[in-house]
């Protein structure tokens, strides 16, 4: 059940506290071969007890956690509104077991691994680049680009058999004249091409009639994608050899790199106190956990982006895609939002800030009525008047 109610009060933004099940869900697939941090990783991410054990396959079904997206806007936002409640927005992650060769003919339980990754949004693909003898690898040896061109090339076999099966019922309808089967046909046959070559989908070039046929195919390996390098503590800061070929890989795919020591987000995911914390970055030359910074990433990497209600029962941050419009945001909280959509109060977060209430907003001429066609900037604070 959807609950909402509207409270109007002269400090704030009227507030609506809703439950609703349509607001948007960020879930992002750590992958990797076996031992190479994935589950320490997971473990600091989201304080789940994922099993982390120094053999293959520690990760059998699927571990889960959702973690809130760090924003100290919304810190600042309850500093000066000072609210009953806060929730700020959240990422689901999925922990998948260790991936091997052979996964995509059902290697290593590969098939279930492969249909994990199909139902996420997106994938960190966790890189090992450090060295360690008393961590074994899989393959014997630390080479990053290899295990990355492991993992692509078990995706890229699996995309090819689903585009087999759709090419197969396409080119029936082509081979009767039908036009539209054939520009189909035509779409596969570049990404066929493209996987053959050892390239991922997601380097295919769509047009934007082509968009939703890449889409409808769910490929593995046209999901975003962003490379997780773990290093070891005297890496985290500026990288080493093996972050720079792993840079070197990625550019030609537009991919962003991040370095994270797994390692060391464990022993700072153990203090409890917020001084020692920053004590502990500060001594390692970092100025937020990595953890922070991957999550936030990995928000960016969807193409997504956070507005606030403010009021004194609730500061809430929500999650929009980049680009949407003011009934889209509000259909975030609930669809009759949408549906019902008649304006959008809107104060910039800047303004919202600098000028200490929304009275002074209002009075300084800075908030804005706005219509269906608004498109929603990151960290607007919006009110939604609506009639269902």
């Amino acid at each position: 059940m959807f609950k909402t109610f509207e409270k109007h009060h002269p400090k704030g933004f009227s507030i609506f506290a809703a439950t609703s099940t349509n607001i948007m869900a960020l879930k992002c697939g750590i992958v990797g071969l076996p031992n190479v941090g994935k589950s320490t990783l997971f473990n600091c991410l989201s304080n789940a007890k994922a099993q982390s054990a120094n053999f293959p396959f520690c990760t059998i079904e699927p571990n889960i956690g959702v973690i809130t997206v760090p924003d100290e806007r919304l810190n600042k936002l309850a500093e000066i509104v000072n609210p009953q409640n806060l929730q700020p927005t959240t990422v689901e992650i999925v922990d998948i077991a260790g991936l091997v060769k052979g996964a995509s003919k059902g290697e290593g339980l590969g098939n279930k691994f492969l249909a994990n990754i199909r139902e996420t949004d997106a994938i960190l693909h966790v890189l090992r680049c450090f060295d360690d003898g008393n961590v074994v690898h899989v393959d014997g040896s630390v080479d990053p680009i290899r295990d990355k061109e492991i993992i692509d090339t078990e995706l890229q076999l699996k995309d090819l058999e689903t585009l087999d099966t759709r090419m197969q019922k396409a080119g029936k309808a082509a081979r009767t004249g039908d036009k539209e089967a054939k520009k189909v046909v035509d779409f596969y046959n570049r990404i066929k091409d493209a996987l053959e070559s050892g390239q991922s989908a997601r380097t295919v070039e769509c047009e934007e009639s082509e968009e939703p046929l890449m889409k409808e195919l769910q490929l593995l390996t046209s999901k975003p994608i962003m490379y997780v390098c773990n290093v070891d503590e005297g890496s985290v800061v500026d990288g080493n050899a093996y972050v720079e070929r792993v840079r070197e890989m990625a550019a030609p795919e537009n991919a962003e790199v991040i370095i994270i020591g797994a390692g060391i987000e464990a022993d700072i995911a153990e203090l409890d106190d917020y001084e020692e914390r920053q004590m502990f970055l500060a001594d390692i030359g970092l100025e937020e956990p990595g953890v922070a910074k991957l999550i936030k990433a990995a928000y960016s990497l969807l193409n997504l982006q956070t507005y606030f209600t403010a009021g004194e029962k609730e500061v809430r941050a929500w999650t929009v895609n980049v680009g949407a419009t003011a009934p889209q945001a509000a259909g975030v909280i609930h669809s009759d939002f949408e549906k019902g959509f008649i304006r959008a109060e809107v104060i910039k977060y800047a303004d919202y800030v600098g000028l200490g209430s929304e009275q002074a907003v209002k009075e300084a001429g800075k908030l804005s009525v706005e219509g269906k066609e608004y498109i929603v900037q990151d960290g607007d604070i919006m009110h939604f008047r609506f009639n269902v």
